[in-house]
């Protein structure tokens, strides 16, 4: 059967039938070939050598739900964050309000460590929403969310005997790589503290110290500490380690950004991808690096019962321009519902519930509540331009040193992120102050001054500025997967893998050459593409599945709709009458529930690492939906269960997929165990052969 199709219509169709869709080469992936051995450069004797079975790099979402998951199991876990929090997304970086699906909602779907932490918010306030905010069903305060998550990882500690090791306010400096560049041997960490005589962390900008945390020399504000990680039971031999004979470590990639990609030299892809057939929405036709998702420095403010007044910052000229409500809308018709509508869009603590009135459903701010802010025409801040972009592409990097060993700063552009505080400050003065609207023309904005901003140690946001600990980050570098079967130029998830988007629309037919659009049509015929070969046939008569795309390697579940928000057209992103890149809004919108495969989270070249991030392999589009809280999760239980899987069983996670579309007997049973523990690979009545999808819609 197998032999007939392939000289029926190319190697591409068997793996389609497997898995119901067509899979397609894409990208540009560099080829697998080893590289030489990397030593990690360290300026003195480290001050400690920790050893571990886990190193996780990111103390984020995903970083979290790997340890917590791998404490179950008994695992010693060392744990690396560049701030003090742990939950990236709900506490560091300020947006606890829960990005979630509506029907996985319903059913609560989720890997059994998301559940409880939504249990425990739950529990703690009385009520999933303590915010009665109206873009989520759970909004709560950040510092609860940190609290709640490191009680979960205390608990799972013990009940499961493994061993947390935690390293806040520590960022990776450097790496060690084995002599054929497919082990991370060693990782060397840089934790700081204030320098004696100096005001407590979280009393600076981040974008004051992130250089320097990334330094081995103290400096006037921070006191440093080298720590090198390494396998657990490898004899030390001084300071150095003896090679191992066998996997017993892995390293696991949960920065936001996706630091150790940069770091071990594995292929990845960054910012918008070209026009194709599985990226059909694309607007451009060659890559754009610079033009990835804005970012969001979120801080929270309470509603007073007398007016304030306020300081005008220095800059707000810059960026007065750029703010906006964003649009008309027919349910608000005055300047009061405009401010409550955003208001209560993320507030997070509603002091004082009322019955009479409402906006968005639920009832206007009182006095004593409490919003974060995170808006399109606000906070985000949107560079894309190489004068301004805010990840450092890989020629970015090498200017400016940071590939050299011991070169690395992080790899982020400290002066945008500069930029983006101001323009979040800028935004709540706009908000309580401002009179103009940047996209709503001949508009007066009405002032709002019962307002304050909230700042201190003591603060929503944990810090003496009253911004985010770090912004909310949509998008880092994403690996471009080992080349397989179907995929060979690197594994990728795709935007018609999962979108709500039929493809059928004059846009496509008229934006895409013929055989582009051809292509495009074929890989969505699902069980049908067969009859797709027919030379005589219209693609504008292909059948269209109403469906994801089903792996055979799923280790983990997603659902959210394609959200951008896009970089700007121009240089600076504040500058008066900029728009957002025109094209990218195209792929925006709804999408079926999607799965996480085991192939998107394994890097080419490096062995004993795994991404379990934003930072997989998925395409620009696709990644705008593999971004939210619920994933992050789940594709962090999936790194767990996939390492312990590996170390019981001395089999190395490529092992797994690499004879797919052939049965993987393994890979059964990995799956088997990760849904057997709460933590499901699929969602319920979706299979290739069920076409009755429409329920499952995100919003």
């Amino acid at each position: 059967m197998k032999r007939f199709f392939h000289a029926l219509t190319a190697p591409l169709l068997a793996s389609a039938l497997v898995a119901g869709s067509l899979p397609l080469p894409i990208g540009n992936a560099r080829a697998q070939e080893s590289v030489a051995p990397r030593v990690a450069q360290v300026p003195r004797t480290p001050d400690q050598v920790v050893e571990c079975e886990l190193l996780i790099v990111g103390g984020g979402l995903a970083g979290t739900a790997t340890a917590y998951e791998s404490l179950l199991m008994g695992h010693t876990v060392c744990m690396t964050e560049l701030t003090d929090w742990v939950g990236g997304q709900i506490s560091s970086q300020g947006t606890t309000a829960l990005d979630e699906s509506r029907e996985q909602r319903r059913q609560l779907f989720y890997s059994r460590g998301y559940k409880e932490l939504r249990d425990r918010v739950e529990r703690k306030y009385g009520k999933l929403n303590p915010g009665n905010c109206w873009v989520s069903a759970t909004c709560f305060m950040p510092a609860d969310a940190n609290a709640i998550l490191m009680e979960m990882l205390a608990e799972a500690e013990r009940e499961g005997g493994g061993e947390l090791k935690w390293f806040p306010n520590t960022v990776v400096k450097d790496l060690s790589l084995n002599a054929d560049g497919t082990h991370i041997d060693e990782v060397v960490a840089i934790r700081h503290s204030p320098a004696p005589g100096t005001a407590p962390l979280n009393t600076n900008f981040l974008s004051e110290i992130i250089e320097d945390a990334y330094t081995y020399d103290d400096s006037a504000r921070l006191a440093k500490e080298i720590i090198q990680f390494v396998p657990a039971g490898i004899e030390l031999e001084g300071n150095e380690t003896a090679a191992p004979s066998r996997v017993d470590w892995f390293v696991v990639e949960a920065t936001e950004t996706g630091e150790l990609i940069v770091l071990a030299d594995v292929p990845y892809e960054l910012g918008l991808d070209p026009k194709s057939p599985l990226n059909p929405s694309s607007p451009v036709v060659e890559r754009d690096p610079y033009c990835t998702q804005g970012f969001t420095y979120t801080f929270a403010m309470e509603r007073t019962a007398e007016p304030q007044t306020y300081e005008v910052p220095e800059f707000y000229s810059i960026y007065q321009p750029y703010y906006s409500w964003e649009r008309e809308r027919d349910s608000l018709k005055t300047a009061q519902d405009h401010f409550d509508f955003v208001f209560t869009y993320r507030r997070l603590w509603n002091a004082s519930p009322r019955a009479e009135g409402n906006i968005a459903g639920v009832a206007r701010p009182g006095v004593g509540d409490i919003s974060m802010q995170n808006w399109t025409w606000g906070n985000d801040y949107r560079p894309g331009t190489n004068l301004d972009n805010l990840i450092l592409t890989e020629d970015q990097l090498a200017a400016s040193g940071q590939l050299e060993p011991g070169g690395w700063l992080g790899g982020l552009r400290a002066d945008t992120l500069r930029k983006g505080e101001e323009n979040a400050i800028g935004y709540f003065y706009w908000l309580t102050t401002g009179t103009t609207d940047s996209q709503i023309p001949d508009t007066y904005k009405e002032p709002e001054p019962y307002n304050i901003y909230m700042q201190g140690l003591d603060s929503p946001m944990g810090t003496a500025h009253g911004l985010s600990k770090y912004p909310y980050i949509r998008e880092a570098r994403r690996i471009i997967g080992r080349p397989a079967y179907g995929y060979e130029q690197g594994f990728m998830i795709s935007e018609i893998d999962f979108s709500w988007n039929d493809f059928a629309s004059d846009f496509y037919r008229q934006n895409l050459d013929e055989q582009t659009y051809t292509s495009l049509r074929r890989y969505l015929a699902g069980l049908d593409t067969v009859s797709t070969f027919d030379p005589d046939a219209d693609p504008n008569t292909f059948p269209i599945r109403a469906r994801s795309r089903l792996y055979p390697d799923t280790v983990g579940i997603a659902q959210y709709a394609i959200d951008f928000h896009p970089c700007m057209a121009e240089y600076p992103a504040e500058r008066p009458g900029n728009i957002e890149r025109p094209g990218v809004r195209q792929a925006h919108g709804q999408a079926y529930p999607a799965q996480i495969p085991l192939r998107a989270m394994i890097p080419q070249r490096v062995d004993n690492m795994l991404v379990a991030s934003k930072s997989i392999a998925a395409s620009y589009s696709a990644a705008a939906a593999y971004r939210v809280h619920s994933f992050e999760w789940s594709v962090g239980a999936a790194a767990a269960h996939t390492i312990d899987f590996s170390l019981r069983n001395g089999v190395l996670p490529y092992e797994m997929v690499d004879n797919l579309p052939s049965r993987e007997p393994l890979l059964d049973q990995l799956r088997a165990e990760l849904d057997a523990s709460g933590n499901p690979t699929k969602f319920p009545n979706t299979s290739i052969f069920n076409e009755d999808w429409g329920n499952w819609r995100p919003w």
